[in-house]
């Protein structure tokens, strides 16, 4: 078994940029680390740390789309960051990945309870590694793609089965409530859901594909489509009940976003 390297530290860590995907390892082998950053780091933005309770302070900050941890680490384990990971609302949503060299059902169990997405096996591929973390980032998508389809516009509707459900919910709540404000601000949503406007950036990048901007937007001109079909109102009427004071600013996004005219609804 490979003993820590005690001389060498994980880089620097940086904060990821906005729209880049990125992949937080999280493992106390130095060599380990560095094998796994070599193959991972041609697709997506690395970051590290060498052990759980780092590794928590890294997610926190850098809310990255991907966690890879080892299970077996000195002071917090693989399970007892992965159980925080999904306990905290600015995390919840990010999967993870577990390294283990043990295969046994009960530690597969213990991975599982605690939300694990995915284990890998030591020794593994690099290959088989590249192809889990692809899956797995395709799975989000997916979510949120169905998420934008099904769920956007009908918050109350929605059951409440997860920290990221209620925090969704707790933000559209907040849109809807503001929509008739066009001065409604990223900054004034991130204050109403108790997070950083680059955390909530982050997280609704992550859940829903949008940036914050983007999904007040969306939500506007989502509610101004389905108010538009209901005949309750003027273009004009409807325009200003969503937020939007200018009418051909209202109608140039409105067909960017659905293909036709607020008049042609």
């Amino acid at each position: 078994d490979l003993a820590p390297d005690a001389e060498t530290t994980p880089e620097p860590t940086t904060l990821p940029d906005e729209e880049a995907t990125a992949v937080l390892i999280v493992e106390d082998h130095a060599d380990v680390r560095r094998y796994l950053r070599e193959h991972l780091q041609a697709d997506y933005q690395v970051i590290e740390a060498k052990d759980g309770l780092e590794g928590m302070e890294v997610a926190r900050e850098a809310i990255p789309d991907l966690v890879i941890s080892d299970v077996m680490m000195p002071g917090q384990d693989g399970y007892a960051l992965c159980a925080a990971l999904k306990t905290d609302e600015k995390t919840s949503h990010i999967p993870v990945i577990l390294l283990t060299a043990r295969a046994g059902e009960e530690d597969t169990l213990t991975g599982l309870e605690t939300g694990a997405d995915d284990y890998l096996l030591k020794p593994f591929h690099a290959k088989e590694l590249q192809v889990r973390v692809r899956n797995l980032i395709e799975q989000r998508r997916a979510l949120r793609r169905r998420f934008l389809r099904e769920g956007m516009m009908r918050p109350k509707e929605v059951t409440v089965t997860s920290l990221d459900d209620q925090f969704l919910q707790k933000v559209m709540t907040t849109i809807e409530a503001r929509l008739a404000d066009e001065r409604f601000s990223v900054e004034e949503l991130s204050h109403e859901v108790n997070m950083t406007p680059r955390h909530l950036h982050r997280k609704l990048r992550a859940l829903t594909g949008k940036t914050p901007v983007q999904l007040i937007r969306f939500v506007r001109l989502s509610r101004a489509r389905q108010l538009l079909e209901q005949r309750a109102g003027t273009v004009s009427e409807i325009a200003y009940q969503v937020g939007f004071s200018n009418l051909s600013y209202f109608a140039r996004v409105f067909r960017e976003e659905f293909g036709k005219l607020p008049s042609e609804i």
